[in-house]
C-alpha cells in the first residue's frame, strides 16, 4: 500500500537518471577522438542497440523537453537524410557493424512527420550498416497521431518495427490547448487500430500529468479513455517544467499549473486506477500488463534503464545517430552536436560528430549500476557488488548508507546486510533514494541544480 502522505516532505530537485553520470557531466574533453577509441575497446560480444533522432516537428508542443526543429519544408528532411548516409558510414568505418542487434529505436522531434518513403530509406539504410538484427529484436518508433498514415504504418511494418509509442499526454480539450497539441480520443483511436491491424501487438502510450488547466476529476477521465484503447504499456510522466531550458514552455501559464497536492491526488489515483485497470508499475513512471515482458523482466530483477527508456534487452551497447544523439558503452557516453550547422559541418569533414561526453572511471561504472539498479528493479544486492568490484558495500557506501536511514525509518526501503529493498511507497520517490550514491551531485549546491522536482 502506498502512502502519499509522505511524498511532499520529499520533493527537491534531482535528475531522472536516463544516465550516470548525467548528460550534465559530460563535456567537450571527450570527441571524436575518444569516441573511436571506445568504439574499438567495446566487448565485440556484446549486442547493440541503435538509437535514431529524427528532430523535425510542425510546430511545437509548449510541454516539450526534446531537441527539436520546426520546419515545414521537405527540403530539409531530405538534406538531413544525406547526412544520415554519411554518418552511418563513418560508424561502418569506425566499428564492427556486422554485430547483432537487438534493439532500435526511432526518437524525435516527431519520426513520423518523415513520410512513408523517407521512413523506408532510412530503414533501409540502417539495415545494410547494420545487417545483424536478432529475431526478437525490439525496434520502436515513436508517432504522433496527427501525422500518422497507412502509408507509414505500411513502410515500418516492411522495416521490422513491432512497437509503437504514441504521444497521447491528456485527452482534455482545454489542457490541450493550453499545451498547443489537439489530437481526439477518435483520431488515437484509429491510430491504435491501424497499428493494430497491421500486427504491432506492442504499443505504449505516454501520458503528462502536471499540465496546465489539469486537475484530478479531467485526468480522471483522460485515463478511463485511455485504458479502454488498451494500450500494452504506459509511460506516465511528472511534467517538468523547466522554463529557463525550453523557451516554449515559458508560453505556459504557470499560475494554471496544478499544485502539488493536485499533482499528488491525480498520481495517487492513476496508480490505484491502473492497477485495477491490469496494469503493474514498471520501473519509475511506468506501466504494463501483466503479460507484458517488461512486467516479467522485473519480477526476475532483470529490467534496464537507458535513455529510450526501460529495456528487457540486457546489456547492450547503444549507438546514438542523428542530431544531438546519445551512445552509451561499458564506460563512456557520448553525444553527437545539438546545433544542425555543426552537425554536418563534421560529417562534411569527413569526423563522427561527436560534441562531448563522459569516459567512465572505475567509481562511475560502480555507481552507476547501484543507482540503475534501484532505478529499475527498486532493489540491490551487495554481494554481486563485492565481488565485481573488489569492495566492501557498506564501508564503501557508508555516507550513502547513513543518508538512507531517514528513509528506511519512514518506512520507505529495508536495509539489512544482504542489500536494499524499496518498498511500494519508496518506488515512487525512487529518484530521491538514488540521488545519495551520486558523487557529481555533491560536489552541486542545491541552488544551483537544474533538475525537475522528484515530486
Amino acid at each position: 500500500m502506498i502512502d502519499f502522505e509522505k511524498f511532499a516532505h520529499y520533493s527537491k530537485a534531482g535528475p531522472r537518471y536516463t544516465s550516470y553520470p548525467t548528460a550534465n557531466e559530460f563535456h567537450e574533453g571527450f570527441g571524436e577522438k575518444e569516441y573511436r577509441e571506445a568504439l574499438r575497446r567495446e566487448d565485440p560480444a556484446k549486442a547493440l542497440s541503435l538509437y535514431i533522432h529524427l528532430p523535425f516537428c510542425r510546430s511545437a508542443c509548449y510541454f516539450c523537453g526534446c531537441n527539436v526543429i520546426y520546419t515545414s519544408k521537405e527540403d530539409k528532411k531530405e538534406r538531413y537524410i544525406g547526412y544520415l548516409k554519411k554518418e552511418l558510414a563513418l560508424l561502418k568505418e569506425a566499428m564492427d557493424t556486422h554485430r547483432e542487434v537487438t534493439q532500435l529505436h526511432f526518437g524525435g522531434g516527431t519520426p513520423t512527420f518523415m513520410d512513408a518513403s523517407q521512413l523506408a530509406e532510412i530503414l533501409d539504410l540502417l539495415h545494410e550498416t547494420f545487417p545483424r538484427f536478432s529475431d526478437d529484436a525490439e525496434l520502436s518508433c515513436e508517432i504522433d497521431p496527427r501525422f500518422f498514415t497507412q502509408e507509414q504504418m505500411q513502410a515500418l511494418k516492411r522495416g521490422g518495427i513491432n512497437r509503437l509509442s504514441f504521444g497521447v499526454q491528456d485527452f482534455n480539450p482545454g489542457v490541450q490547448e493550453a499545451i498547443h497539441r489537439t489530437q481526439s480520443v477518435e483520431l488515437v483511436a484509429r491510430a491504435v487500430e491501424m497499428a493494430r491491424a497491421h500486427g504491432i501487438n506492442s504499443i505504449n502510450f505516454d501520458l503528462i500529468y502536471g499540465l496546465p488547466y489539469q486537475d484530478f476529476e479531467s485526468f480522471a477521465k483522460t485515463l478511463e479513455e485511455v485504458v479502454k484503447l488498451s494500450p500494452d504499456r504506459l509511460a506516465v510522466f511528472n511534467y517538468a517544467h523547466v522554463p529557463w531550458m525550453k523557451k516554449t514552455m515559458r508560453k505556459i501559464d504557470e499560475t494554471t499549473l496544478p499544485s502539488p497536492k493536485e499533482k499528488l491526488k491525480i498520481l495517487e489515483h492513476t496508480i490505484g486506477f491502473l492497477q485495477n485497470s491490469g496494469y503493474e508499475t514498471i520501473g519509475m513512471d511506468h506501466f504494463a500488463k501483466r503479460e507484458d515482458e517488461l512486467f516479467k523482466a522485473i519480477e526476475k530483477g532483470e529490467l534496464r534503464r537507458n535513455f529510450q527508456g526501460y529495456t528487457t534487452k540486457g546489456q547492450s551497447q547503444t549507438i546514438g545517430i542523428g542530431l544531438t544523439s546519445i551512445g552509451e558503452g561499458s564506460d563512456y557516453y557520448a553525444q553527437n552536436h545539438k546545433e544542425m550547422e555543426a552537425y554536418e559541418r563534421a560529417l562534411d569533414e569527413g569526423h563522427l560528430p561527436i560534441h562531448k561526453g563522459i569516459l567512465l572511471s572505475e567509481d562511475d561504472r560502480l555507481r552507476k549500476e547501484v543507482i540503475m539498479s534501484l532505478m529499475s528493479n527498486f532493489k540491490l544486492a551487495f554481494a554481486p557488488l563485492n565481488e565485481r568490484y573488489g569492495i566492501d558495500f557498506k564501508s564503501y557506501f557508508a555516507e550513502a548508507l547513513e543518508e538512507l536511514k531517514e528513509y528506511e525509518e519512514a518506512g520507505l526501503l529495508e536495509l539489512n546486510e544482504e542489500g536494499i529493498a524499496v518498498s511500494p511507497t519508496g518506488t515512487m520517490l525512487i529518484r530521491n533514494i538514488a540521488m545519495p550514491f551520486d558523487a557529481f551531485l555533491k560536489k552541486s549546491p542545491l541552488s544551483e541544480r537544474k533538475f525537475s522536482k522528484t515530486v
